[in-house]
């Protein structure tokens, strides 16, 4: 019998400090009302890290969470996949290494991947594939930290679409042969000839952080090629999601039509509709993020904790994790739960 890979559980960290649509359009000095960041942007409330809310402290707090919940013993960890974000504590320091030291995991190794808002999938691809290939790999965790709206200029109009950026801690765990919560499987869609057109514009050897810039540094992501950006995503981003999720599902043994529940990453309301109609499911298949803003990586594994709070997953169902991120990067992956 073959090998396979299962979630043994979830963990989530929030921090402290929430903010509402109404702060939002007081922080774009009127170019967006409060009831437009409703009912456009799909944000009612997000959260925001203070000071000792790091990335790497929320991508730690959020496993300790996940073996709180799961019962396993830190030791069992045989390896630790960071997808946390580079706006972090210290530069340059491994982020999974941070996570291994506070959960206790002396037996693992650690390694930070970074694929934008799509890190969870991709690193749950690379997990699975691990634990597949190395006989000595039985688990593996999957965490990290994000609170890339830090960087956020809210009278920006051009990155209006980024005001949903949260904060907040997420972790997944991973089992070989655990026979159920089957993580099936996955694809990816990369185009690089898009991976300058967004991005921290000061602080890289490109653009150093001065005494002339410093003021703008901490907030500048933003478009750094508006035109290219829009006009290419306009013409590829929902076909290539949608041949993601066709291909992992075909890898997995399904159809579109096979999908129960559809766990993806905030996007503007029109767009969340857009993509249930098209997959010809209704809202009660889904959870919009509008009361947790947009976490980056974390919105995947939020949306599976949220979905079976809530019911709306259960034995037997078929799950589609679908995520993008700049880069560009697009993902889908297929979990069939129970």
């Amino acid at each position: 019998m073959a090998d396979n890979v299962g979630i043994v559980g979830v963990g989530m960290y929030f921090p402290e400090q929430t903010v509402t649509a109404k702060d939002i359009s007081e922080w774009t000095k009127g170019n967006w009302t409060e009831e437009a960041i409703k009912e456009k942007l799909g944000i009612h409330r997000k959260f925001i890290a203070n000071e000792k809310e790091g990335t790497q402290e929320m991508g730690a707090l959020a496993a300790i969470d996940c073996i709180e919940n799961t019962g396993v013993d830190p030791k069992d960890i045989d390896a630790i996949i960071c997808f946390g974000e580079e706006w972090k504590e210290y530069p340059l320091t491994t982020s999974a290494c941070y996570i291994q030291d506070r959960i206790g995991a002396t037996n693992a190794w650690a390694v930070d991947v970074q694929n934008r808002c799509c890190s969870t999938i991709s690193a749950m691809k690379m997990a699975k594939d691990m634990l597949i290939a190395d006989e000595d790999i039985n688990m593996v965790l999957v965490a990290g930290g994000y609170r890339n709206g830090d960087y956020i200029d809210y009278t920006d109009n051009n990155v209006s679409f980024m005001y949903d950026l949260s904060a907040g801690g997420g972790a997944i765990l991973l089992k070989k042969n655990y026979n159920k919560n089957l993580l099936l499987g996955t694809h990816l869609i990369s185009d690089g000839s898009l991976v300058h057109t967004a991005g921290v514009e000061y602080g890289g050897t490109k653009n150093p952080i001065n005494e002339d810039n410093l003021d703008e540094a901490y907030h500048s992501l933003r478009l750094l090629d508006a035109k290219k950006m829009k006009d290419r995503l306009n013409e590829v981003s929902f076909p290539n999601w949608f041949k993601c999720i066709d291909k992992a599902c075909e890898k997995s043994g399904y159809t579109r039509e096979d999908i129960d529940f559809v766990d993806i990453l905030h996007i503007k309301r029109s767009g969340h509709n857009q993509m249930l109609e098209a997959l010809g499911k209704t809202s009660d298949q889904t959870v919009y993020l509008e009361d947790y803003g947009h976490m980056g990586q974390i919105d995947a594994i939020l949306s599976l904790k949220l979905g079976l709070e809530e019911g709306k997953i259960k034995d037997g169902d078929v799950v589609c994790m679908i995520a993008a991120g700049i880069g560009y990067v697009w993902a889908a992956n297929i979990v069939k739960w129970g």
